[in-house]
């Protein structure tokens, strides 16, 4: 698969990265530009990729197009790279907010895939949502779907709601997790460990916690149950939580993200 990066931070690295891992594309299939030298020059040492400071000269021969540039520059982006991509190219937008007629109309072209990864994509255990419009072909879609499985899982939603909803969820998610461990971290220091340790013991705590409720089969309220013996010190401890309103906030939370994420979208118009 050829592929072409618009952008080379972060998550475009973390992307390539996980294709040349894979084998899904070797160094030589891949072009990526990036505005400042020092990350072309670190990108093309380290993976043996092309690069271009030329948004233009990634089309050429590319499959698929991966949009990652930051959302306050993409329509200068749109706009340079207007006109310039064939049919059979598919757009693969990663760029946070930014609608699909956003960036069809930015480039006049409309074989456009929409995706909403996660930072822990970073590592290879994220997961992205992402939706296609209709002249994104088959064949294209089983490409991007291989592009953002470098990331992780990947999940194809029905249209864009589910993005707003999935950057409210799995977008925005690592953010509530990282508090939640930061509070019972606290909370171990206040007691008399040091932080070191209940760092330690937060993180694996949720790391394992995850790895159960994905493979075990079983429902999270089941697992919750198996963990609260009756009278014990879970039981309390859920009912401090439940007290307070944990799971009516959480869903406040949540609601409230996916509001923001529909007014920004619907912001950019």
């Amino acid at each position: 698969m050829r592929i072409g990066f618009v952008g080379g931070g972060t998550m475009a690295e973390a992307i390539l990265s996980g294709l040349l891992k894979k084998k899904v594309a070797t160094a030589k299939d891949v072009t990526v530009s990036d505005i400042v030298a020092v990350r072309r020059d670190y990108l093309k040492k380290r993976y043996g990729v092309a690069v271009t400071d030329k948004n233009t000269a990634v089309l050429p021969k590319a499959d698929v197009v991966v949009l990652a540039v930051k959302p306050q520059q993409l329509d200068e982006v749109l706009a340079g790279l207007k006109g310039r991509l064939s049919k059979g190219q598919a757009v693969l937008s990663i760029v946070a907010g930014a609608s699909i007629e956003q960036i069809s109309s930015g480039l006049g072209h409309k074989a456009i895939v929409r995706s909403m990864p996660n930072t822990p994509g970073q590592f290879g255990v994220g997961i992205t949502a992402w939706t296609a419009t209709p002249q994104v072909s088959e064949a294209r879609k089983a490409q991007v779907r291989q592009v953002l499985a470098a990331l992780g899982e990947e999940v194809l939603v029905a249209g864009e709601k589910y993005i707003d909803i999935a950057t409210a969820i799995s977008g925005s998610g690592p953010a509530y997790v990282f508090l939640f461990i930061e509070a019972i971290t606290d909370a171990g220091v206040y007691l008399g460990m040091t932080r070191e340790m209940a760092h330690k013991l937060a993180v694996q705590t949720v790391l394992g916690s995850g790895v159960m409720a994905a493979q075990s089969g079983k429902s999270p309220s089941s697992l919750r149950e198996q963990v609260t013996s009756p009278g014990g010190t879970t039981a309390e401890a859920l009912r401090v939580l439940e007290g307070g309103g944990f799971r009516a906030l959480m869903h406040e939370a949540v609601v409230a993200a996916y509001q923001k994420a529909v007014d920004l979208r619907e912001g950019h118009h």
